[in-house]
């Protein structure tokens, strides 16, 4: 059986069209497994129109909760609460409580005790493409690295369950925990990034935690040709890096035009945008599998 090969598609900020491109992916591949591991903002499944199969809940941080009939009702917790989790009457505010046990600890009654709470759901789905695993994190909850964590493993399980080799990963942007949890461990990451300033600061940050993790990196460059100067400053960035740029995509309307369709680029009909994605696509798999 052929060895299971991870790719996440990642960028320095939102908006950069890592979704589009890993749609595209998803119509080109044959044998691939989509997890949806931008769990704060997902929208893969905009494309993708997933059916899901399958809900499950996830916990993320614990909630306190309080016994009435053994609380004496002394204000150690109110005053111990760096939260303000505790009102007047000393009962516990579900939207501000982090789950740090402080209250619990303090309690001389022990009134008070942690226990799970829903802080999203992770969802098992087919797609016209194939299996994918994705999540939805309830407004203002923590711990989405966690819930990337679970996607990610579903996906894995997705992908040994159906016989599929690749599992592709659209990632969160940024640097943070999420993008941590999303490129720990795989087979290469390819980022997206546009010809700004700001785009190459953001590349240069992701690139750095690429690196520190060890994972394999790939360029492409959206939009490139808005600023060929800075697309070219791009390149230089990346070749003294020893990282390849592997795609330079031009602006099209194209790319809203199959959106707003639901389609993905490849769908939307044979063009240049199309045929770019096309080549980059076949670059990752030859980095990916070589």
């Amino acid at each position: 059986m052929t060895a299971l090969r991870e790719l996440t598609v990642i960028s320095g900020k939102g908006g950069t069209g890592k979704t589009t491109l890993t749609a595209a992916f998803a119509s080109l591949a044959q044998n691939a497994v989509m997890a949806d591991c931008d769990v704060d903002a997902a929208d893969l499944h905009l494309i993708l129109d997933p059916k899901v199969k399958e809900r499950i809940p996830f916990h993320g941080l614990q909630l306190a909760v309080r016994d009435e009939g053994l609380c004496n009702q002394c204000g150690e917790c109110e005053d111990h609460c760096r939260f303000g989790a505790v009102d007047s009457n000393y009962s516990i505010i579900e939207e501000r409580c982090e789950g740090c046990g402080v209250c619990e600890l303090i309690c001389p009654t022990e009134a008070i005790s942690l226990v799970d709470r829903v802080s999203g759901t992770a969802y098992l789905s087919e797609t016209r493409f194939g299996p994918m695993a994705h999540a939805e994190l309830h407004t203002a909850e923590e711990a989405s690295g966690k819930l990337v964590t679970l996607v990610r493993n579903l996906a894995k399980k997705l992908a040994k369950v159906n016989g599929r080799s690749i599992i592709l990963i659209d990632g969160p942007p940024g640097i943070g925990c999420p993008v941590i949890a999303a490129i720990s461990g795989v087979n290469m990451v390819l980022v997206v990034t546009e010809p700004t300033v700001s785009g190459v600061h953001d590349l240069e940050r992701v690139l750095g935690v690429a690196d520190h993790f060890k994972v394999k990196a790939a360029v492409c460059v959206n939009k490139a040709d808005i600023n060929m100067d800075m697309t070219r400053i791009i390149q230089g960035f990346c070749s003294k890096r020893g990282v390849e740029v592997i795609g330079l995509i031009p602006y099209d309307n194209a790319a809203t035009e199959a959106m707003i369709a639901g389609k993905t680029l490849i769908e939307h009909g044979e063009g240049v945008l199309s045929a770019e994605v096309r080549r980059i696509w076949s670059k990752v798999v030859r980095m990916l599998c070589g």
